[in-house]
């Protein structure tokens, strides 16, 4: 009776061990024996024909299960040979389906493969890796915020880029669905304390801001990075961070080497001493939120969107702060600072000379530029070519002559403009040189350097590339800026990124500007891999996978030093900040040296496609038991949570078969990256990939993304 039972509810009673069984796998027909299925104890199959699982019959009678047939024929043959032949399946997703089927045997033998294939020692890229440092024990002092700065306990806001007005956000698909911002913790302080939240280098020093406290090393040819100060534990998240290790005829000779780090309005500064040790040199406050925190040679600036700067002066040992107008951009030349403003002028000031010149009573903002539309300025790139002296340029009077200065700018409107001022005109100011108009979004970025004009725009990073033609080292109009490319820096960072803090998770360009930069390209939020490409043409120069497994959480490019070697040269690096404290350091400059043999172009639509398999584009849904022949959703995390992207800590990265909703996006045929991203929406919790035994864990911090109104047209990522 038993028996009958089980098989009126359709599930196959025990049989001989030859009895065949036939399955349709996703549609695909197979048939073998019921001893090559149950010969492994404890798996879905033995489960399922044993009767503990219910089951799905087709019109003729075979068992259905929902999964993926191409990756079930190597199962199946290993199931009848034991032995392994994973031609033409990607060794993740066999990986995933043998742990789905619950088959020990494959699973060890696939870890096993893996393991030969990955290495904690990187690649020839890897140049280094620091553990994280021991965190500082809490003390209470004098640095708490207090009053209305912590906004009912959270830290003040941070604004996405120090080169954007503003609420002007990201202006694509993408950027609208990436506008949910996560919900505070309780306590209103960050989730993750002990991971890396920016990164920033200067020559042979870099320095590290954790949550609540810092940490700066140094470099020396004989000893390798040596951990050389450790701040206190502060009462506040560090928000910004600033580094200054060398200054080319500074005053203060060995004691240049400062680090400052900003929360809200107020900033902290150190002075850093060579053999190791810091002292602290005061807390300054700007009275506003610090937008920005750089050094311009000694001296200390701070800005802030509203208008107002802050600079302390090395020499004099004096703070001052000075209103302007609201401020959208910045660079630097020489010891001048250049500002952008919402007005669309650009202003200048001699910060050397900031404290001093309150005495002669004369400007301490000067305005060298008014923009033909008033546009507001929200990128700003200074380019001072080989004639140009540092300390002579932007000289008010004819004397000081013999100066060439290229400024480029982009502006809110989405216009790019070139300015020169040339050595006979320098009493009349700059002179517009050339416009383009091809970004339709707010000018987010740009670079003018020796040989190209690069400018990226708030439509998810579109970036348009000028070749830049030159007599005699000065920009010429014969033929001028010519159009090289036209690319995506996508990046599916959340607004204010980890923590509330975007500044970690700059994407450049980075480089000296006589030589190429480089864009840095995060795609997934958590992502422990990423794409480093050539600014100008968007190929890409190599991509890294952390050698831990950790999610990457910040990441910058440091120009270093060059051994005193005879015949050395300075070296690039990259350096990435993990979820869990360590730094990891790569050698970009073999990387560019080896370009040749690199793939050209950037992320395949395959590779974007594996990316966003890490991201929730559709509402959840309720998840089904983990042993079952009907597809149910897996849990994923919204686009605005954080988890770590794989365990798979190789260098080398391995590409996955497309899951069934993309293949079926791909059969299609029609459509760019971003309609495809909507019909994903559309399509709602159906079109999910099955689950796992041991799912990925899930945040749950983002809420569903609906698809705009608005269709884009995409190029190339």
């Amino acid at each position: 009776m038993a028996a009958a039972a089980t098989a009126a509810e359709g599930v196959p009673s025990r049989g001989p061990p030859g009895e065949v069984i036939h399955l349709n796998v996703g549609g695909k027909r197979f048939s073998t024996s019921r001893q090559t299925l149950t010969w492994i104890p404890d798996s879905f199959f033995s489960s399922l024909l044993s009767g503990r699982i219910s089951t799905l019959k087709d019109e003729t009678g075979a068992i259905f299960i929902d999964r993926d047939p191409t990756v079930f024929a190597p199962i199946l043959n290993f199931l009848r040979t034991k032995e392994l032949d994973p031609r033409g399946v990607h060794g993740s997703s066999l990986l995933h389906e043998a742990q789905f089927y619950g088959l020990t045997p494959l699973v060890r033998r696939l870890q096993l493969r893996e393991e030969l294939d990955r290495s904690s020692c990187g690649n020839v890229l890897f140049n280094g890796y620091l553990p994280p440092p021991v965190f500082p024990v809490k003390r209470r002092n004098r640095h708490s915020l207090v009053g209305p700065q912590q906004l009912g306990g959270r830290p003040a806001p941070v604004r996405r880029s120090n080169t954007m007005p503003p609420n002007l956000g990201n202006a694509g698909l993408l950027g609208r669905m990436l506008d949910e911002k996560t919900p505070p913790s309780p306590s209103g302080q960050p989730e993750e304390p002990g991971m890396v939240r920016l990164v920033c280098g200067h020559h042979n020093w870099i320095a590290v801001a954790y949550t609540q406290f810092l940490v700066c090393y140094r470099l020396k040819e004989a000893s390798g990075w040596q951990l050389v100060f450790s701040s206190p534990r502060l009462d506040w998240p560090i928000e910004r961070l600033a580094l200054t290790a060398r200054v080319h005829g500074g005053a203060l000779g060995e004691h240049d080497k400062m680090v400052a780090a900003a929360t809200g309005s107020e900033i902290l500064l150190w002075a850093l001493q060579a053999e190791g040790g810091g002292s602290e040199i005061g807390v300054f406050h700007l009275g506003v939120p610090v937008e920005a925190l750089f050094f311009v040679g000694n001296q200390l600036i701070a800005t802030s969107h509203t208008g107002r700067i802050g600079v302390w002066n090395a020499v004099t040992k004096h703070w001052q702060v000075q209103e302007v107008q609201p401020i959208t951009s910045y660079d630097a030349a020489g010891s001048f600072l250049l500002l952008g403003c919402n007005n669309g002028s650009i202003y200048y000031v001699d910060v050397q000379k900031f404290p001093l010149r309150m005495k002669d009573n004369d400007l301490l903002v000067s305005e060298l530029y008014r923009d033909p539309a008033e546009d507001g300025v929200t990128a700003l790139s200074v380019y001072l070519t080989p004639k140009t002296s540092p300390l002579l340029i932007l000289g008010p009077s004819p004397g000081d002559s013999g100066n060439w200065i290229e400024i480029a700018y982009g502006t809110s409107s989405g216009g790019v403009r070139v300015i020169v001022q040339h050595p006979e005109t320098v009493g009349s100011g700059p002179q517009l040189f050339q416009t383009f108009t091809v970004h339709r979004s707010p000018v987010t970025k740009i670079m003018l350097s020796e040989k190209h004009l690069i400018s990226v725009c708030a439509d998810n990073n579109h970036v348009r590339t000028w070749s830049v033609t030159r007599f005699r080292g000065m920009i010429s109009t014969q033929p001028g800026s010519t159009p090289l490319a036209s690319f995506k820096i996508l990046a599916l960072e959340s607004a204010d990124g980890h923590g509330g803090c975007s500044a970690g998770n700059d994407i450049g360009p980075y480089g000296e500007r006589d030589d190429q930069q480089v864009f840095i390209q995060k795609v997934v939020p958590s992502a422990s891999q990423l794409f480093v490409r050539l600014s100008s043409t968007g190929q890409r120069v190599c991509s890294v996978r952390s050698v831990d497994g950790s999610p990457t959480t910040a990441f910058t490019v440091l120009e270093c030093e060059g051994s005193r070697r005879l015949g050395s040269r300075p070296r690039r690096y990259l350096l990435t900040g993990q979820a869990n404290g360590s730094l990891a350091m790569w050698d970009l400059t073999t990387a560019m040296d080896g370009l040749g043999q690199a793939p050209a172009g950037g992320l395949t639509e395959q590779e974007l496609m594996e990316q966003l398999e890490h991201c929730e584009l559709a509402p959840p849904a309720p998840s089904a038991p983990s042993w079952g022949c009907l597809p149910s959703p897996s849990p994923r995390i919204s686009l605005t949570s954080l988890h770590s992207a794989s365990s798979n800590t190789s260098l080398s990265g391995h590409r996955g078969s497309p899951s069934p909703p993309q293949a079926e996006a791909r059969r299609r045929g029609g459509g760019s990256f971003v309609e495809r991203c909507q019909e994903l929406v559309r399509s709602g919790p159906d079109l999910r990939r099955p689950p796992t035994p041991a799912p990925w864990p899930s945040s749950g911090l983002g809420t569903p993304l609906t698809p705009p109104k608005m269709k884009l047209n995409e190029t190339s990522f």
